[in-house]
């Protein structure tokens, strides 16, 4: 290794007379070397005083060979070296920090890639970590990049995962050393550089892999660097990586930067010799660094480089190509998503006017079915108010019976009565005939009056069997009326069921019409989405959509109004059950009533067959006057017999009578009111 200073003979060393003369002729050229004077003499002093200190440390390791020590001197000029140059490179990234700090702060800004105090600061920090790395050895060659230890951060310090990632995928970077550079700038923009180089400082045995013991990596000064760093994070950087070839770059530290403008006292001739030995030292030292950063920029590095600008040359021309390719494809793909957007809309709003079309359809024929169940429940309605009415007339019947039946029982007891007094009467009658003979002609004639009489009830009897026949037949009429009664309600029932099974498949087919309603604006909001994700410049055509897909909203809200309507319906129909059970309730009771009015008859039959009495015609029954055969109109209307039963008219029958069965004169057809005359006078005789 060599060294840093080279040891100069004294007669090489010009002479005070002609440094002076060599300062007058030259004035322009001490304005410019005053400050690097000034800068050689610091870093001598700083040398020295780092050199004393790192060799008076040495000593009390024991690097530094003592009196007695078995140490050979070529061991300790290497350990002696190493801390100088651990001391310089410590106090180069101190001066780098220091000026970047500064320059960062007066400038207010983010730092590009192209600020020269941050691409000094690069330069310093990637010597201090290629400071004492091994030299790995592959079938390639020898290897030496301090990308190997900043992998370890992604394996310690999970957050910085997303560095190794990003700066594995940049497909720029070839080499380990561009890697390793990448890196650096993304965990500096990241203001994390100090947090992950203390992570490795604190892991030196993971360390120990990568560095020799004596590196700065693992000295004292690495976690002083460390500590430097931290104060980067004021430094707001916006460093790009896809431009910079970080590859092939040349790591050489311009010391021009850190030179400050002192002013140059030209009265002070006594230090001239030593500011020109200074001078000396510090151009051969530039000299050093210079050949050094010679051998590495080779001509095998200027032909890499050509080589990968040629590459990066064609991979940009294919990309252009790529490009205008992608661009025409991209073209055509926008025309003809414009013609299937032009499709889709078209066929939305066909599909919207087929779904109003259809729900006017629906509305049509929901108009036309409610039309035919508001007829069917008039229908209905009418047949029960002529059940009713029919049910009136029947209890009216059975009253108008029960009333002759009552009626039939006093004539009963009437004529027991007249069948005594008859007795009676014979018995002094024929008491009369034997004391009398003179009244025999007398009862003669009476006994013949009596015959025409008897003939006469003879008569009435047999009209009594006729009308009791004609009460046979009405009743077998009531009963085929009930039979037909019972026959209509169970055809209501039928109607009903079947109703009740048209407004079920009704009501499936509007539940599926609802669904395939609901299915289509599902189908129609996930093609709108699908179309505001695909084109943003459809959104007004969008917008029309959804008004329209909102109207249809408002429709299915009126469908739902229907269907609460059609809940009403099936309500009133519950009803009409409610009204129906109740009907049937009553024509049960009418039943168990009817079955006790036949009970009822069947005892007043047994009486009229005993009596023969008279039947009660019903009015629709007669249509001529019995005795007049006129026929009845508005002028000539219908009177009841309240003896026969039998309907005249007002001329035939307009006389009146008090019969047994009513208490006042009652209205008496002609015929009944001559044979009820000739038995009040039979009678009265």
């Amino acid at each position: 290794k060599e060294e840093d200073f080279e040891i100069i003979d004294k007669k090489q060393l010009p002479d005070a007379a002609e440094l002076s003369n060599e300062e007058k002729a030259k004035p322009e050229e001490a304005r410019w070397s005053a400050p690097i004077l000034s800068l050689a003499r610091k870093a001598s002093e700083n040398l020295a005083l780092g050199y004393g200190s790192a060799l008076k440390s040495a000593s009390l390791v024991g690097l530094v060979s003592k009196p007695g020590s078995s140490d050979s001197p070529a061991k300790t000029s290497t350990r002696c070296h190493t801390m100088e140059e651990r001391a310089n490179l410590m106090n180069m990234m101190k001066l780098s920090i220091k000026i970047l700090i500064q320059s960062a702060l007066s400038l207010g800004r983010t730092l590009d890639s192209d600020f020269p105090p941050l691409q000094q600061f690069f330069v310093v920090l990637e010597h201090c970590l290629k400071h004492g790395l091994k030299v790995k050895k592959s079938f390639i060659g020898q290897n030496k990049s301090f990308f190997g230890p900043l992998e370890l951060v992604e394996k310690l310090c999970p957050e910085a995962s997303d560095i190794a990632t990003s700066v594995k995928n940049l497909p720029e970077l070839k080499t380990a050393v561009g890697r390793g550079r990448a890196w650096l700038y993304l965990a500096l923009m990241q203001k994390k550089l100090a947090d992950y180089l203390k992570v490795l400082l604190d892991h030196k045995h993971l360390l120990s892999e990568f560095y020799e013991p004596d590196a700065l990596m693992m000295e004292e000064e690495g976690a002083v660097i460390v500590g430097l760093l931290v104060g980067l994070n004021v430094i707001d950087a916006n460093l790009c990586l896809k431009g910079e070839d970080l590859d092939s770059q040349v790591g050489v530290i311009d010391f021009s930067l850190y030179l400050k403008e002192t002013q140059d006292s030209d009265g002070k001739q006594d230090g001239g010799i030593t500011a020109v030995l200074d001078q000396k030292h510090y151009v051969e030292e530039l000299n050093r660094h210079l050949r050094w950063d010679f051998h590495l920029c080779t001509v095998a590095d200027l032909q890499n480089k050509i080589d990968c600008l040629e590459k990066t040359n064609s991979k940009l021309q294919e990309e252009l190509a790529a490009a205008t390719d992608r661009i025409g494809s991209l073209q055509e793909e926008q025309q003809q998503l414009k013609q299937q957007n032009e499709l889709i809309r078209e066929r939305s709003e066909k599909s919207v006017e087929v779904t109003k079309e259809d729900t006017k359809v629906e509305l049509d024929t929901y108009k036309q079915s409610r039309q035919g169940l508001d007829e069917m429940y008039s229908d209905v309605w009418k047949q029960l108010k002529e059940e009713k009415k029919i049910r009136l007339e029947l209890e009216k019947e059975l009253e108008l019976q029960i009333g002759m039946k009552t009626e039939m029982e006093i004539a009963m007891k009437l004529l027991e009565k007249d069948t005594h007094e008859k007795q009676d009467t014979l018995v002094a009658l024929r008491q009369q005939l034997e004391e009398v003979k003179a009244i025999n002609l007398q009862m003669f004639h009476k006994s013949q009056n009596a015959e025409c009489s008897l003939q006469e009830k003879t008569e009435a009897i047999s009209s009594f069997e006729g009308k009791t026949n004609e009460m046979m037949s009405s009743m077998k009429q009531m009963e085929k009326r009930l039979q037909q009664a019972e026959k209509a309600r169970q055809a209501a029932e039928e109607r009903c069921n079947k109703m009740k099974q048209e407004l079920a498949g009704k009501l499936n087919s509007c539940r599926q019409q609802m669904a395939q309603l609901d299915s289509k604006c599902s189908t129609l909001e996930k093609e709108l989405k699908s179309e505001k994700e695909q084109r943003q410049t459809l959104q007004k055509e969008l917008h029309q959509e959804k008004d329209a897909t909102t109207l249809l909203k408002t429709e299915l809200q009126q469908m739902e109004g229907l269907k609460k309507e059609l809940r009403k319906l099936q309500d009133e129909k519950q009803q009409l059950k409610k009204v129906r059970e109740e009907q049937e309730q009553a024509l049960q009771e009418m039943g168990l009533h009817l079955s006790q009015s036949k009970l009822k008859m069947e005892d007043i039959k047994e009486v009229n067959k005993a009596l023969k009495g008279h039947t009660w015609l019903k009015d629709d029954e007669a249509t001529h006057c019995k005795q007049c055969k006129k026929e009845f109109s508005i002028s000539r209307r219908k009177h009841h017999c309240r003896n026969c039963g039998d309907i005249f008219c007002n001329a035939c029958s307009s006389n009146e009578l008090a019969l047994p069965s009513y208490p006042k004169p009652v209205r008496v057809c002609d015929n009944c009111h001559t044979l009820l005359l000739q038995q009040c006078s039979s009678n009265s005789s």
